[in-house]
């Protein structure tokens, strides 16, 4: 079923690491910490999977506040959002600003004058690579003191009650008999979005390679 808890914090950056390497040399998020009223949350950004054969894919680009909608003038701290497009909730597939109008995937990222073209026409293209490169792509918008967006699921059973977020990334389309089928969802994805001194957005969303990027309505990969 979907989430029962699916939102967005809004907060301060105070700080991004890495995970650490495992035994194999593998690391899988890059964590930031971010201030809000409540206290400091943990929040898990996804750069890579467990499954050595499922890759990240990831886009970035800038959004004016009045293209992300409700959840720009939210309040400092977690705020809980409805599956719907018109309560701030994002949907990768659905949600006007977010959605690919190129239908282009790139292996690497394309040079930077096609990328200013692809703007042009409104071009949202995923990128693939390692979690070197998709790390690479998400730590520059992480600025230290920027007011940071973070959309995902609120941690609910932590033992310690710490708080935090996690599955930030989107969260719907994927296929039948994997352990997340039953999350699937519309209006629930996740993302990362830390604000420009001139007002815009910087915005990072990630994928995993194994998700389809076409939904039903109830968010599960169709032909």
């Amino acid at each position: 079923m979907p989430f029962a808890h699916y939102g967005v914090l809004s907060g301060t950056l105070y700080r991004h690491y890495r995970d650490q390497p495992d035994d194999q040399g593998r690391w899988f998020h890059v964590n930031l910490e971010v201030d809000a009223p409540a206290g400091r949350y943990h929040c898990a950004i996804d750069v890579d999977s467990h499954k050595s054969t499922v890759g990240v894919r990831w886009k970035s680009f800038v959004l004016d506040p009045a293209d992300l909608g409700p959840s720009a003038a939210l309040a400092p701290g977690y705020h809980e959002l409805a599956p719907r497009a018109d309560s701030g909730a994002l949907d990768y597939l659905r949600h006007p600003a977010l959605v690919d109008r190129s239908g282009v995937l790139f292996q690497r990222r394309p040079p930077s004058w096609l990328e200013e073209l692809l703007a042009l026409f409104g071009a949202r293209p995923w990128h693939a690579g390692s979690n070197v490169d998709a790390a690479a792509a998400l730590e520059p918008i992480l600025v230290v003191g920027r007011r940071i967006l973070v959309f995902g699921e609120p941690f609910t059973d932590d033992p310690e009650g710490d708080l935090g977020m996690h599955n930030v990334h989107q969260n719907q389309g994927d296929p039948a008999g994997s352990q997340w089928w039953q999350e699937n969802g519309v209006w629930q994805d996740g993302a990362t979005l830390t604000q420009r001194p001139d007002g815009r957005y910087d915005v990072f969303l990630n994928m995993f390679s194994s998700q389809s990027s076409r939904t039903d309505a109830d968010g599960h990969p169709v032909a």
